[in-house]
């Protein structure tokens, strides 16, 4: 049974122009103009004015602790000391 190259080569055509299509777009949708990082912080006074507007607070977060808990739960084995 002898396959024609054309009977091959069409969907392997079609295969190669669509992974070539999505590449493109996946690029341009990851990194595209609209992607950039902001170049200046957000207004604090226009947040604080806007939360205000809503009746609602901006209060700082807390710190984190200095010495953070344990996570309860068994402590992870150690490897043991292999001596030469």
């Amino acid at each position: 049974m002898k396959v024609r190259q054309k009977e091959i080569g069409r969907p392997l055509l079609i295969a190669a122009a669509v992974a070539v299509i999505s590449a493109v777009v996946f690029l341009v949708v990851e990194f595209g103009p609209w992607n950039r990082v902001a170049a200046e912080p957000p207004d604090r006074a226009a947040t604080e004015a806007a939360a205000q507007a809503a009746g609602a607070k901006v209060i700082p977060t807390q710190p984190k602790l200095a010495v953070e808990p344990n996570p309860p739960g068994p402590k992870p084995v150690e490897p043991p000391v292999v001596a030469n």
